[in-house]
């Protein structure tokens, strides 16, 4: 992609060339392919007499690295060496990475990545050296995924930091990583990185062929990449996760999955992914196993809640009254009797207003945000009962159905329940509960239909692989979970620490232990 792909036509000059001998025929080609761009820098000096020429990007070097480890190192030691590519490149062994090309193409591009490019008359060589820096955010704990235990560092919008952050969790030789380029125009640097002992080779080789056949000017972030390879892109429900905790990255690629960084996001993917690995957060293996069993129950209480409970009170206000006590229904009732709307209208008025607000929330200052959607939903909800626009009750399913969809711990999950409330509403309004039924029928086969690169989007629940359903509606001691998801991985499907006895058996050998030494004794 990119430079290579240039169409005939569009620019007079000939990009595929090797580098002339002559300098000044390669600053003037470079000149007229950078035309009027001014953070393009040409800086140049001479060797013993002979020219030579620095070119790179203000803003994307480290203008300290090049006089220091490069431009000092040629003018202090030039009189005591012989003109060659190899001495030339010898002058800057200070500097971690030194090459060279003979191609214009492969120089352009180097240049467009931020590296700086050295000619010298005479040598029909470009010396590219890596001098990579300019501002960039420092690593800082995730916004979108806080966590009360466990790691605080996040990735950033460099990519050698991110994937460094991944290698300082698995320090393994079988951690590999396959580098590309995409976007017409940006050239987006992409890693992907997975455990070659582990992960699938064909699942590997399937993420390589849908990358490479991705046919884009620009790619800004990994929600582009998300859209152009999952497998159904008009489903609801996303089948990529991303992410922004190398934590989390770390121990998909233990169960082998694949992650694709992306340079210029904090965000990367991790495939394939599964309905159950949206619910879980970090904290489910960081704290201890009873906690994590009460906390994915309750999450997933409150994603039915979240997706049912609009739907339910239409359909038993609408259809059904004859199924709540009587003492609620007259409640019920003599709230809604001077309401003018239907309990359809009443949800979509209420249901509308509370995701304009959370949306204005997120928009504004972090600062005011939060405050504005608390008091927006507690004024227009309050003003709402007293002008008898909606009912008392319904105010309350609103506000638990919202805090019911905050429990979700990811967001493109959380963002696909908010959507199916309002289908599931509107079916309730035309057949009660038999219209929420046919609902969760439809929506239950489109799961069980779903993949994910070819993973079951529901397994191991569907299709049924019990020895799998540890990590599931429960998590099980570490000590306990001795394979990885076969669903998953492509080999070695036994964890490192299958060995570890659990403490009902230590306990034991260390009894057992002492008694030898004892009867020894």
């Amino acid at each position: 992609m990119g430079l290579s792909k240039m169409k005939k036509g569009t620019d007079p000059l000939t990009i595929d060339q090797n580098i002339e001998r002559n300098i000044e025929k390669n600053e003037e080609f470079l000149r007229a392919l950078f035309t009027d761009s001014t953070d393009l820098i040409f800086r140049t000096f001479s060797i013993e007499g002979v020219k030579a020429l620095l070119v790179f990007i203000d803003g994307m070097v480290d203008t300290k690295s090049i006089q220091f480890h490069a431009l000092m190192h040629m003018l202090t030691r030039a009189d005591s060496m012989q003109l060659n590519l190899q001495n030339v490149k010898n002058q800057m062994n200070s500097i971690s990475s030194v090459n060279e090309t003979k191609k214009m193409k492969e120089t352009v591009s180097h240049i467009l990545d931020g590296n700086c490019i050295l000619l010298v008359d005479r040598l029909d060589h470009a010396i590219v050296f890596d001098a990579k820096g300019g501002e960039r955010r420092s690593v800082s704990e995730p916004e979108s995924e806080a966590a009360i235990r466990g790691p605080r560092e996040g990735f950033t919008e460099n990519l050698r930091v991110n994937t460094s952050l991944v290698r300082r969790k698995l320090k393994s030789q079988h951690l590999k990583l396959k580098s590309m380029k995409l976007g017409e125009h940006t050239k987006t640097s992409l890693a992907i990185m997975y455990l070659e002992d582990v992960a699938s080779s064909q699942l590997v080789e399937e993420v390589t062929r849908r990358l490479e056949k991705v046919d884009i000017d620009g790619v800004l972030e990994s929600g582009y990449i998300e859209e152009l390879i999952e497998d159904n892109p008009w489903s609801f429900f996303p089948q990529i996760q991303h992410t922004e905790r190398p934590d989390t990255v770390a121990a998909n690629l233990l169960e082998g999955r694949i992650a694709i960084l992306l340079d210029g996001t904090p965000f990367a993917l991790i495939i394939p992914t599964t309905f159950w690995q949206l619910i879980q957060a970090s904290e489910d293996y960081y704290e201890r196993f009873h906690i994590s069993i009460f906390l994915r129950w309750l999450r997933l209480i409150f994603i039915a809640i979240a997706l049912f409970l609009p739907a339910l009170y239409i359909a038993v206000t609408t259809y059904h009254q004859e199924m709540l006590p009587t003492s609620l229904l007259l409640s019920v009732a003599s709230s809604r009797e001077a309401i003018p709307f239907p309990a359809l209208i009443e949800a979509l008025i209420m249901e509308i207003s509370f995701e304009a607000l959370r949306e204005a929330g997120v928009r504004l200052p972090k600062t005011i945000g939060q405050a504005v959607s608390i008091l927006g939903a507690l004024v227009v909800g309050q003003a709402a009962v007293q002008a008898g626009i909606v009912s008392a009750p319904m105010v309350i399913i609103v506000s638990i159905t919202g805090i019911a969809s905050f429990t979700i711990p990811r967001f493109n999950l959380a963002i696909s329940i908010r959507l199916l409330r309002f289908p599931m509403m509107i079916l309730a309004a035309i057949l009660g509960l038999y219209g929420i039924l046919i609902g969760l029928i439809l929506l239950t086969a489109h799961l069980c239909k779903l993949r994910s690169f070819g993973v079951p989007y529901l397994a191991p629940v569907a299709p049924l692989t019990l020895h799998e359903m540890k990590d599931i509606f429960i998590r099980v001691p570490w000590w306990s979970m001795k394979y990885r998801p076969k669903h998953v991985a492509g080999q070695n499907l036994e964890r490192e620490n299958t060995q570890f006895p659990s403490p009902k058996r230590t306990l034991r050998s260390s009894k057992k232990s002492r008694t030898k030494g004892e009867n020894r004794k």
